[in-house]
């Protein structure tokens, strides 16, 4: 799985993450990109801080990728995550999978996104003009 799941300092290639997961036999494509922010609660983000404890958020994000296959079980998914400073506007995460009909593969996104914020090892500390915070990735 290791193209399938990846983490990364390089910027997300979008159109790399929707590659892996198309096959002739599957018809719904959704794609999940989390994007930077340029605001907070009203706080103005200057740019976002990723870090991971890379073996074990690896780990967990195939775990993420099997259950989706266990739930959906024609399903293809791709999770890439980006690590590092990022600016406003670039993308933290992309989230690919494929199914044979829009519905599933809408659910099975959800499903992906969700769990990874709950789940994975990923921390983000938010830069503001006036300070920063380590936000919590598992609320």
């Amino acid at each position: 799985m290791s193209d399938l799941i990846h983490i990364t300092e390089k910027p997300l290639d979008t159109d790399k993450v929707v590659s892996l997961v198309c096959r002739a036999d599957l018809g719904g494509v959704n794609v999940f990109i989390g994007v930077v922010r340029d605001q907070t609660k009203g706080k103005k983000v200057l740019r976002l801080e990723y870090e991971a404890y890379e073996p074990m958020a690896v780990a967990e994000m195939t775990k993420i990728a099997n259950k989706v296959v266990e739930k959906w079980p024609q399903a293809a998914i791709a999770i890439h995550h980006r690590v590092g400073i990022l600016q406003v506007g670039e993308a933290a995460v992309v989230i690919a999978v494929a199914t044979p009909h829009r519905d599933q593969a809408f659910a099975a996104c959800k499903f992906a996104i969700d769990t990874l914020k709950e789940q994975v090892p990923i921390w983000k500390k938010e830069v503001f003009e006036d300070g920063e915070q380590w936000v919590s990735a598992h609320p």
